[in-house]
């Protein structure tokens, strides 16, 4: 038996963030966290300064078991509190002597959410269980928990769809579960098939007849997690369960961070502490780099491309004021507003992204023009620059200049591919520079011809720029475009480069794909140089 936990609250307990990335989230295909992934994610929602964070099901599995363990020693949790999540007790068992409820007292977690069935069909079908037993199971466990010193939630599931079957009896969960002492009661959407006038309805009739403090939890199977949420909200829900970026099963959960958001910039409702809301974007790319998917560039408030533009009509009201064409300030949620340059592109497009880049373009119209037909002369080739700032600023500064200026011009390049008797593949490329007035050539061997070229290339130039050494490829991208068949089309390339502290992207077409992997990588070692403060001499 454990000594039993502070019964302590946060500061504000008139509203509750509950975040379930490590329980429910985990859940996602593709995701497997380690007990140090959990840990990891657990301070960065500690620090965005959710109030609840569930860490896992202890008892279950022993990695759950592990991170309770290690989280109360190595977490100074400044804002949230760590919650525990298990079943009630097992039908005809008492719950002291359970050794599932037993596991949440031992994980020293000071909250517990105990799942518990509010749909009378998953009672007799899937427990074998009586109506009235499973009544028992819940208040017991939550008296048991209560004498204990542990604060409890209840989470009944599926309970929307026990509410359309039989809502008696799902209210009669609701209303036991208060009784015996939860705090919250949360109404689970737990197969996701709910819209939000049906979820506000509801919400505001179990409220009304049961007198509980209520929560939601909903999944986005119909693509209304959010939506479900605040609905409740607006019924009088109190507490929210969410996960980071919407992971969870299937599609998945309600996305915290939109439904913060609305909460605070749109509900005028504070739920965070003061500043939290501008490390949102942070926060969410940070937990997506722990789970190692990418982050999703369309995701709203913090995606790179939520509050990016591209229309020129867009581009010249929001040169008169950004909010003719925003929702909300993006630095509000720590994200940036973004001009996409395109050949969709108009004069305020480019004079934006100018503006963006550090260059003034306002007063010339015909540097401006000339930006944009060339702009949209190398997209009609294949170009693409709302991907490629970089190439795009390497452009802008030719036409700023009047000239091209490079640090190197390339003479030749070559790549040769051989394959030996034994199956193997040997990949070489040579090139033949000019830089600093001195001619240089070097060679380079790679697991493929552009992998080689690249090699070449940093060796032919270190010597001169060392600060070449500090770059790196992170993603290359090749696209074969519309229009185009077979081993005569023409090809994109997109390369990411990073010097360790930022990153950008360079683009190159051709016919070929090295000769356009070739063109993306010298833009690529260009703007590095420029970004480490070096001038070109010609």
């Amino acid at each position: 038996m454990t000594t039993d936990a502070p019964d302590t609250h946060p500061p504000s307990d008139s509203f509750h963030v509950f975040d379930t990335t490590l329980r429910d989230g985990a859940q996602r295909e593709g995701i497997s966290l380690t007990v140090a992934d959990k840990l990891a994610i657990a301070r960065h929602l500690d620090d965005f300064g959710v109030g609840f964070i569930e860490g896992g099901w202890p008892g279950a599995n022993p990695r759950d078991t592990e991170f309770f363990r290690r989280a109360r020693q190595e977490i100074g949790f400044r804002h949230a509190q760590l919650v525990a999540f298990g079943a009630t007790r097992k039908a005809g068992t008492e719950a002291a002597a359970d050794p599932q409820v037993q596991a949440l007292l031992d994980s020293g977690a000071p909250v517990v959410t105990l799942v518990a069935k509010a749909h009378d069909r998953h009672v007799e079908l899937a427990l074998r269980t009586s109506l009235e037993e499973n009544l028992a199971m819940v208040r017991e466990t939550v008296e048991y928990l209560r004498e204990h010193g542990r604060r409890v939630f209840v989470d009944c599931e599926h309970f929307f769809d026990g509410y359309a079957a039989n809502p008696g009896y799902a209210r009669e969960v609701v209303r036991t579960a208060h009784l015996a002492g939860a705090d919250v009661v949360v109404l689970c959407d737990t197969n996701g098939g709910m819209l939000p006038a049906r979820v506000q309805t509801v919400v505001a009739e179990v409220l009304a007849t049961t007198g509980a403090r209520l929560g939601i939890h909903a999944q986005d199977d119909t693509g209304c997690a959010v939506a479900n949420t605040l609905a409740a909200v607006d019924a009088g829900a109190t507490h929210v369960q969410c996960t980071a970026n919407g992971y969870g099963e299937r599609v998945g959960n309600a996305n915290l961070f939109p439904v913060v958001a609305a909460l605070e910039l749109k509900y005028d409702r504070r739920v965070l502490p003061a500043g939290a809301l501008r490390e949102m974007t942070r926060i969410s790319h940070a937990i997506a780099e722990v789970v190692n998917l990418t982050p999703s560039t369309h995701q709203p408030y913090v995606g790179v491309s939520a509050f990016a533009h591209k229309a020129g009509l867009h581009a010249s009201a929001i040169k008169v004021d950004p909010d003719l064409y925003q929702h909300t300030d993006p630095e509000l949620v720590g994200n940036s507003m973004r001009m996409l340059v395109s050949d969709m592109a108009g004069r305020a497009s480019v004079e934006l992204k100018g503006k963006e880049l550090g260059y003034d373009l306002a007063g010339d119209r015909e540097l401006v023009g000339r930006v944009v037909r060339r702009i949209k002369e190398r997209e009609l080739e294949g170009y693409t620059y709302e991907a490629a700032d970089a190439s795009f600023e390497l452009l802008l500064r030719d036409e700023v200049e009047g000239r091209a200026r490079r640090f190197f011009r390339a003479e030749s390049w070559r790549t040769i591919t051989a394959q030996p008797a034994d199956g193997s593949l040997e990949n070489e490329a040579t090139v033949k520079l000019w830089t600093k007035g001195e001619r240089i050539i070097a060679t380079g061997e790679g697991n493929g011809p552009v992998n080689a070229l690249d090699r070449a290339l940093r060796h032919g130039l270190e010597s001169t720029f060392p600060e070449l050494a500090r770059l790196q490829l992170v993603d290359y991208k090749v696209r074969i475009l519309e229009g185009t068949q077979g081993s005569q089309s023409t090809t994109r390339v997109l390369v990411t480069t990073s010097d360790g502290s930022a990153e950008w992207s360079t683009v190159g077409v051709a016919d070929n794909v090295i000769a356009a992997s070739w063109q993306a990588l010298c833009d690529a070692y260009t703007y590095g140089l420029l970004r480490a403060g070096l001038q070109p001499d010609d």
